[in-house]
């Protein structure tokens, strides 16, 4: 008669190792995702970026001050742990051109 605590540690063992390689996978699919997938070669397909941050500005421990760029428009953001609100929209991008409006003057 078998007693119930008797042990299969070659069974255990098996468990163990098969537990270790599926966390491995695990691991290496949520790396290879992170490092191709969210590098933007699915959506951008290898062409131009259209969104960059240009600069950020830390305002207190949890919030920061962010210019984002898309194409050739920049908008300025507020990042906080309530949220986003955006500061400034429609702000032209100096690199691409357009001119500088003085909003003091009203003057290019």
């Amino acid at each position: 008669m078998t007693s119930l605590m008797s042990t299969d540690w070659g069974g255990a063992a098996r468990a163990l190792v098969a537990l270790a390689v599926v966390l491995a996978l695990i691991t290496a699919g949520t790396w290879i995702a992170r490092r191709y997938l969210a590098a933007g070669l699915i959506g951008n397909l290898g062409g131009k970026r259209r969104l960059s941050v240009v600069e950020y500005a830390m305002l207190d421990g949890k919030s920061r001050l962010v210019l984002v760029r898309r194409d050739t428009t920049e908008h300025l953001l507020v990042l906080g742990p309530t949220g986003a609100v955006v500061v400034e929209a429609g702000i032209p991008n100096q690199a691409a051109g357009e001119p500088t409006r003085n909003l003091v003057t009203g003057n290019q």
